[in-house]
């Protein structure tokens, strides 16, 4: 019989330390073939309601549960691979159950007697009810489909992006009730992002998305679910749809605001008015008032802006490729490139993964050299560079100082500013400044680390897919 739900929340609540609530008594049922988008500002709990789903983090109040029999599959922001096995040997645990039921069959043809005919016979009824004849090849469209890496490919070798696409690649051939993709696009070039588009569109089972990628969730997805202060609200239709029916619902939250302010501002002139408020028969009122004014700051709603700083004005000679090639052992990925960046040019840099995007990013910071020819920066340029790694941040440190370098005043280009003013300018408002830069989210962290690197006054940008991880709002700010 069909299951009507897949997933089950009851009074679903988590906080962090410091008193911090991010899911906030969730009442929620999945359906169990609902394409669904998560929603929220950073730091707003999506991968965490990932994590609690897939059975990771235990630590929180209510109950979630998933239906008796349902499988569930995790993609997380950092997935672990097998060390001990090739590229495809970590593919093929994802068809391990299927490999079995061919391996067995072929055992059982090389050895055929009369005593195994009929086990032979069910499991060629398996083989063809599943279309397993064609296991190896629909492994091999995966693979190429999602750009893998060699299958011969050592896994202590891989990039980050890659292994988050070996990942990507097993789970989607795992094939689980419920798929749960913490931003899924990351990494992935736009022909590949088109095939997971398509496959998802087709997924028999029910999934949960979150991802900065406004076209893919209106592609893919029929749900949205927005977390916002600790609430989950969920609106049917994809994107656009959520972007009409969040609209009317602040329309209506901002009409029920302005009676609820009227109310507080006779609240506060009846405090101002009454010297005595804070006596015992006063005391009730004057504990709604305080109990309003909470819930009007709880209400207030923080829109995400990023600054970046006038620099140094440019010179005429910006960046000036002469005759570039490099490539690695027989691979070439850059031949003979001659192109001239002009002051005030905004290039986008595109090609499939492996194609030589991050390495000419590199070259032009001196991290790498070229094979051949010659790279000219000009005398006026001050370089700022966002790479994919984020690896330049000390967990150590909080928001604040990571972005301050303790210092109660910075220097934006030649402008004196203060410190937790800029740290605001990005979203990290009061307490989120005091947050450990180790606990942050994916999205929050890109932010501390672009907060950074635009702090330094650069005239030249150098963004290596400086989208990833980022809440809607927040990319819209970029």
């Amino acid at each position: 019989m069909a299951r009507q739900f897949v997933y089950f929340m009851q009074g679903l609540s988590k906080t962090y330390p410091g008193n911090r609530k991010v899911l906030d008594n969730v009442h929620l049922s999945f359906y169990p073939d609902a394409k669904i988008g998560v929603l929220g500002v950073n730091g707003s709990g999506k991968s965490t309601l990932l994590r609690i789903m897939a059975g990771i983090d235990k630590e929180y109040n209510g109950e979630a549960w998933v239906a008796e029999g349902a499988r569930v599959g995790y993609l997380e922001q950092e997935p672990q691979l097998d060390a001990t096995r090739t590229v495809r040997e970590n593919v093929m645990l994802g068809v391990a159950k299927q490999k079995a039921i061919l391996d067995r069959y072929n055992e059982l043809a090389v050895n055929y007697s009369d005593e195994t005919a009929e086990e032979m016979t069910k499991l060629q009824d398996e083989i063809e009810a599943a279309g397993l004849w064609d296991l190896d090849s629909k492994v091999d469209q995966a693979m190429d489909a999602l750009r893998c890496p060699p299958d011969d490919a050592e896994v202590e070798k891989l990039s980050g992006g890659e292994r988050r696409r070996v990942a990507l690649c097993r789970l989607l051939l795992d094939q689980p009730d419920l798929l749960l993709l913490d931003e899924p696009t990351n990494h992935l070039d736009a022909e590949s992002v088109s095939w997971l588009e398509g496959h998802l569109r087709q997924y028999p089972g029910a999934i949960l998305i979150v991802t900065h990628d406004r076209y893919f969730l209106d592609n893919v997805t029929g749900w949205i679910l927005e977390l916002d202060r600790g609430r989950g609200i969920p609106y049917e239709g994809n994107y656009s749809s959520w972007l009409v029916q969040k609209q009317k619902r602040l329309e209506q939250e901002g009409r029920e605001e302005a009676a609820h302010q009227r109310t507080l501002v006779r609240e506060q002139e009846w405090i101002a008015a009454s010297p005595k408020a804070r006596q015992a028969k006063s005391k009730a009122r004057y504990q709604r008032y305080e109990e309003l004014l909470k819930l009007a700051n709880e209400k207030q709603t923080q829109t995400a802006q990023i600054t970046i700083p006038v620099a140094e004005r440019l010179g005429q000679n910006v960046i000036d490729f002469e005759g570039l090639t490099k490539g690695f052992g027989e691979r070439l990925l850059i031949d003979d490139l001659t192109f001239k960046l002009p002051p005030g040019g905004i290039v986008g840099v595109i090609g499939p993964n492996g194609a030589g995007k991050t390495t000419l990013f590199r070259m032009i910071t001196k991290q790498e050299t070229p094979d051949k020819g010659a790279i000219t920066i000009g005398d006026s340029v001050h370089l700022g560079y966002v790479d994919q790694s984020r690896d330049s941040l000390d967990g150590k440190k909080t928001v604040w100082e990571e972005i301050s370098a303790g210092n109660e005043l910075i220097l934006l280009g030649k402008r004196e500013v203060n410190s937790r003013g800029y740290c605001s300018s990005f979203n990290f408002k009061g307490a989120d400044q005091q947050k450990k830069v180790g606990s942050l989210s994916g999205g929050e962290r890109n932010r501390v680390h672009l907060a950074k690197m635009l702090k330094s006054g650069a005239n030249v940008l150098l963004l290596d897919e400086p989208t990833n991880d980022l809440d809607v709002d927040t990319l819209r700010a970029l």
